[in-house]
């Protein structure tokens, strides 16, 4: 008995004592951003340490050149030396995910910033995502309230929508996507907030993502001064948190400020990779990594989770035909352009209706609101088109009905598109005070 206990102690004591190698290189040239390393072999997104764990940075596989590894640096300034070592800490591309994150705030590599502890219990989804087919994605087909009265009668958005927010800088982006995010219904809220700036996400977590809504939101948080790496992960974390849920079968509500900022952060990389500047500075990567980004989103036939999506865009110049933006607008399923001529009349939420669009309308409102919304279309691209004539007194009353009409509609017209940023009016009722209005028209 004895004999046999010795035995199987010393059997279950055997361990296979072969040493693993431990990969490792050095670096060989460093510019405050882009470094080069040489003795390394490791795939794209892997995460290393460069130099000491007290006096090194952190960094990002993103390319090979000449037999060198290129790595971007993910945290600030270091007091790196030549030759310095570069080891491998992390593996490439995996989010973690699950209702472990319900609440909490984490920066672009997913530690958490919000001071509540480490996030226990969470599971891992890939940052890159799961490719689909197709035919896994859904039709659009049940509205979405969003509290916001022109959206829901004149733009009605759907579950599974993919939309952008279209403005130049200081026309009211924030605060309409703070209207939306209050009054939605959704199971989670996920929120990436990409390349802003830092006040805007304690102002952000405190006056629009309050009280119940924080309890099932999730908050990405990596502001302007971070990495350009750390951007870019920040936008692909916060929709593989959103793709996790959907594949449990929760309906997401996406919100992501701004798409820009993440075509920003792609131009530092593909420059400092040296490819050719095209449109306005960008590189081809930088616009081509968007459709791989928005394509995420949707409705998922399999779990019957969906993820609705909602984009900034920023119009830097107020150009409508950014290449950000034209990009953008081919890819989404609508397009919410903010004008700043509304804005300076103090009209709020700015949007103008003649130049914005949900491409799933159709599908999922009743024939007597699409009907009631193109006369209230039709009236107010008459009154803009013979605006001059009327505020020079050019136009005599009696000339054109439609003319008439539209002057007579315009206080209705503009009263439907004004809303007080601290108000919240439903689907229902959109839909009723607009076919009321203008049903008849």
């Amino acid at each position: 008995m004895l004999t046999r206990f010795a035995t199987d102690y010393l059997d279950a004591l055997v361990t296979d004592f072969r040493p693993a190698p431990k990969v490792s290189g050095r670096l060989a040239s460093f510019d405050g951003l882009l470094m080069e390393a040489v003795g390394l072999n490791l795939p794209v997104g892997t995460v290393c340490q460069v130099g000491g764990k007290t006096d090194g940075v952190e960094a990002e596989v993103i390319g090979f050149r000449n037999g060198r590894t290129l790595l971007m640096n993910l945290g600030g300034p270091a007091a790196l030396l030549p030759h310095a070592p570069v080891r491998p800490i992390g593996p490439p591309g995996e989010a973690e995910v699950g209702a472990a994150l319900l609440g909490r705030v984490v920066d672009g590599a997913g530690r958490p910033i919000d001071g509540l502890g480490a996030i226990r219990g969470a599971g891992a989804w890939p940052l890159a995502g799961k490719r689909q087919s197709p035919l896994d994605r859904g039709r659009v087909l049940q509205p979405l309230d969003v509290g916001v009265r022109a959206i829901n009668g004149l733009l009605t958005i759907g579950k599974g929508q993919r939309i952008g927010i279209m403005a130049g800088s200081g026309v009211g982006k924030s605060v309409l996507l703070g209207m939306m995010v209050r009054a939605a219904r959704a199971d989670v809220i996920v929120i990436g907030l990409i390349g802003e700036r830092s006040r805007e996400v304690a102002d952000f977590l405190e006056t629009k993502v309050a009280g119940e809504a924080r309890a099932k939101s999730v908050v990405v948080a990596v502001p302007a001064n971070h990495s350009p790496v750390l951007r870019i992960r920040g936008a692909l974390r916060a929709t593989a948190i959103a793709e996790a849920f959907r594949a449990e079968g929760k309906d997401v509500l996406l919100i992501m400020d701004s798409l820009t900022r993440v075509a920003h952060a792609g131009r530092e990389i593909g420059l400092a990779l040296g490819e050719p500047a095209s449109a306005r500075g960008y590189p081809p990567s930088a616009i081509a990594m968007l459709p791989n980004l928005i394509e995420r989103a949707g409705t998922d036939v399999t779990s019957g989770g969906s993820i609705t999506a909602i984009y900034t865009v920023l119009a830097d110049g107020d150009d409508g035909n950014d290449p950000v933006v034209d990009s953008a607008r081919s890819i989404l399923d609508g397009h919410i352009v903010l004008s700043r001529t509304l804005a300076e009349r103090a009209v709020y939420p700015a949007i103008d209706v003649s130049k914005s669009v949900s491409r799933v309308m159709t599908d999922i409102a009743s024939p007597p609101h699409l009907h009631a919304a193109r006369v209230l279309r039709r009236h107010l691209a008459t009154y803009e088109e013979n605006r001059d004539l009327v505020l020079m007194g050019a136009y005599r009353a009696g000339s054109d009905p439609e003319i008439d009409a539209a002057i007579a509609c315009h206080p209705a017209v503009m009263e439907f598109i004004r809303q007080d940023a601290a108000s919240s009016v439903t689907l229902e009722d959109s839909v009723t005070e607009l076919t009321g209005v203008f049903g008849d028209g």
